[in-house]
């Protein structure tokens, strides 16, 4: 495995996504509350550029008894949905929301002297 820099963390401040070329693979590097994250930009189930897709929280419900409204909120696990079909995945472990068996491949990111790097 080898350590690939990206940038400087100022030039990925948080909410903010950055789209590289790394050895052929096209990768995701996204910083989403101070937090580092690096996944493939192709989706598993049609090769869409997931890695442009929606970021944030996952939608929960829960379903409080007939005839009530089921209560939503946000839960603590960070999702990418593939703007093409709207397949979620949690950026922490890369598995697919309804099927853990589909999962999309995340790479390592760490930090070194303010500068984001990616193992590949």
């Amino acid at each position: 495995m080898t350590q690939v820099p990206i940038c400087d963390v100022s030039e990925l401040p948080p909410g903010e996504r950055k789209i590289v070329e790394l050895d052929g693979n096209s990768i995701g590097v996204f910083n989403i509350e101070g937090n580092y994250y690096a996944a493939s930009n192709k989706c598993p189930h049609a090769g869409g550029p997931v890695c442009t897709g929606r970021v944030g929280h996952e939608l929960l419900a829960e379903f409080t008894g007939v005839g009530l409204r089921v209560k939503e909120y946000f839960g603590p696990n960070i999702v990418l949905a593939c703007p093409w079909h709207g397949w979620e995945f949690n950026l922490e472990t890369g598995a697919h929301l309804g099927d853990s068996k589909i999962t999309l491949p995340l790479y390592e990111v760490t930090v070194q002297d303010n500068k984001i790097f990616v193992e590949i």
